[in-house]
């Protein structure tokens, strides 16, 4: 079952989730159109886990509810795993059963049939770069191996909308790269896909992102709308002390937010224009040594960050 053209794969109204007197959730509201990649970003304890969890069914809202391709997930679960599949951070595999009986045991789970069960475990197989290993016990794969046998077997039913919470967190570079490419493709497909990421690279592959903070949805919008909406101007200063730069910046005149970035500062600025040359003075004055203050483009940990601080 699907969704009519043109109405959206998730309506997600009021939620609301309490674990005793913890409000981890709080009057959460957004859709998710048909063939997006929907992305959740937020620290740990920004209720990711928890609004994932309900939208997959797995976990029952307090308030609220949550409707995936037409069905009420709440009211009609069984009937919701028909159109859905959730990959928790840690996904059930069977690591004393090789890749192809982990695959077959969810295949049977989701009564897939068998002329369709061939052909599909195939296709992902080759796709996620596994088709020389289905013979290898799953305790003996590697993490991203693991992460990606995880996403077949959750894709093994051909469902219309898939959760993912975290799916990527710990794994090697090759395979986020094969990771993202399985995702392409089944967006292409018109798969709707809803994640949750650690990973602000990540975050700006998605069609549109939530920025969750203390259960609730602070914004949601494109990447690029997101990173327009930041007030101020952005400035980044490298050197081989970030963190001293970073004690000397902060307070300064002007400057509306520090975050520390690797081996750089990204400084927040009501104008850059005037606040550079400022800047460089008062680095100049302590004695610090730093690469040229430049002005730059923010990324999405910066707006989140800008936007927890006007907020909070």
């Amino acid at each position: 079952m699907s969704t009519p053209a043109g109405t959206p794969a998730i309506v997600v109204e009021n939620l609301v989730r309490r674990f005793d007197a913890n409000e981890a959730v709080r009057g959460v509201s957004l859709q998710v159109e048909r063939g997006e990649v929907f992305g959740l970003v937020g620290p740990d304890g920004a209720g990711k886990t928890t609004l994932m969890r309900m939208l997959a069914g797995v976990l029952r809202p307090d308030a609220g509810r949550v409707v995936v391709e037409g069905i009420d997930v709440a009211a009609d679960p069984e009937r919701a795993k028909t159109v859905l599949s959730y990959m928790p951070q840690r996904f059930g595999l069977y690591e004393d059963l090789t890749v192809n009986e982990n695959i077959f045991f969810y295949g049977e789970l989701f009564e897939v049939p068998r002329a369709e069960y061939r052909p599909r475990v195939d296709e992902l197989l080759h796709a996620a770069g596994l088709g020389p290993f289905r013979r290898r016990l799953a305790g003996q794969l590697s993490g991203g191996m693991k992460q990606k046998l995880g996403l077949i077997c959750a894709l093994v039913h051909r469902p219309a909308v898939v959760l993912l919470d975290e799916p990527t967190t710990g794994v090697d570079p090759v395979s986020r790269r094969d990771f993202w490419a399985i995702l392409y493709r089944l967006r292409e497909e018109g798969v709707t896909i809803v994640m949750s990421t650690a990973y602000m690279d990540e975050a700006q592959r998605c069609s549109r992102l939530a920025l969750l903070h203390a259960g609730e949805v602070r914004r949601c919008d494109t990447p690029e709308r997101l990173k327009q909406t930041m007030a101020g101007a952005l400035l980044s200063i490298a050197g081989d002390d970030p963190r001293a730069l970073e004690a000397q910046i902060e307070g300064a005149p002007g400057v509306l937010g520090v975050l520390l970035m690797g081996d750089r500062i990204h400084v927040r600025v009501d104008d850059g224009a005037r606040r550079a040359p400022e800047l460089e003075a008062r680095l100049a004055a302590c004695g610090l040594s730093h690469a040229p203050v430049e002005a730059v483009e923010p990324g999405i940990e910066d707006v989140f960050v800008a936007l927890v601080g006007d907020t909070a």
